[in-house]
């Protein structure tokens, strides 16, 4: 459902602008964020309906920020796609051990992007 506010957590410009300008382009709200403790900030201060997060951050890395994300009352139930230009089948299965609710491998098919970001918003709809 367009409107719906998205959060991306990426530390390279270039990716984060094609996911902005993509959803943005869906009519999605989104904010956005460098870092894993920004982004979490961020998360815990607006709610968004589904954060996008890399993987390899400056900082803490995605999984911890997800760890982070899941014990926080207000972000425990917020969907989380991890986004990584890890594409080994045994990384994907780590990641979704890790307890993200999807994955994206980069650069980003813009086409199976927003169809997982759509199918991941509408089964997390209320």
């Amino acid at each position: 459902m367009a409107g719906e506010l998205i959060l991306i957590v990426e530390d390279n410009d270039k990716s984060r602008k094609l996911g902005r300008d993509v959803l943005t382009f869906k009519r999605y709200e989104v904010i956005e964020s460098e870092t894993a403790e920004e982004g979490i900030r961020l998360a815990l201060a607006r709610c968004p309906s589904l954060i996008l997060m890399d993987i390899r951050l400056p900082g803490i890395d995605g999984v911890e920020a997800l760890r982070r994300l899941r014990a926080e009352g207000p972000t425990r139930g917020i969907p989380v796609m991890a986004m990584t230009a890890s594409v080994m089948t045994e990384d994907r299965q780590k990641i979704l051990e890790a307890g993200f609710d999807a994955y994206q491998s980069k650069p980003l098919n813009v086409t199976d992007f927003v169809a997982a970001v759509e199918q991941l918003l509408e089964r997390h709809r209320p």
